[in-house]
């Protein structure tokens, strides 16, 4: 069973909940789904998020990081490089993978940056 995490904004919470479902109904394991949570109140409810989340994603197999991000995406793709997971940053405009908006990040190995539309991304990971 591959163990995956997702990172993105909570503007993208509706397509992260329908690549997990859509993952998970092909037997995949979501190691954290943070589109579940309620809006923390404390710090000590979000400590235990970003605990969480630290977790999920050194227990994945893979990290597919849906662009525009949040705070937290590029710190969970800097977590998933450093532990050797494979990352897949998917936008679904190319603008992004553009020379003056690349990141230098997404050019190092064990890194794919991917563009296309929901259901191509889903074929990508899942290939």
């Amino acid at each position: 069973m591959t163990k995956f995490y997702i990172a993105s904004s909570l503007s993208n919470r509706k397509m992260v909940s329908q690549i997990s479902s859509h993952l998970k109904n092909q037997g995949w394991h979501h190691t954290y789904d943070w589109t579940l949570n309620a809006q923390p109140t404390t710090i000590e409810e979000l400590r235990t998020i970003g605990k969480g989340e630290f977790e999920a994603v050194k227990a994945s197999d893979i990290v597919i990081a849906v662009l525009p991000g949040g705070k937290g995406t590029h710190i969970e793709i800097g977590i998933a490089m450093a532990s050797s997971i494979p990352v897949i940053i998917y936008s679904e405009t190319p603008k992004v993978f553009e020379l003056e908006n690349l990141s230098s990040f997404y050019l190092v190995e064990g890194v794919t940056c991917f563009t296309g539309n929901q259901d191509e991304l889903l074929e990508f990971v899942k290939r």
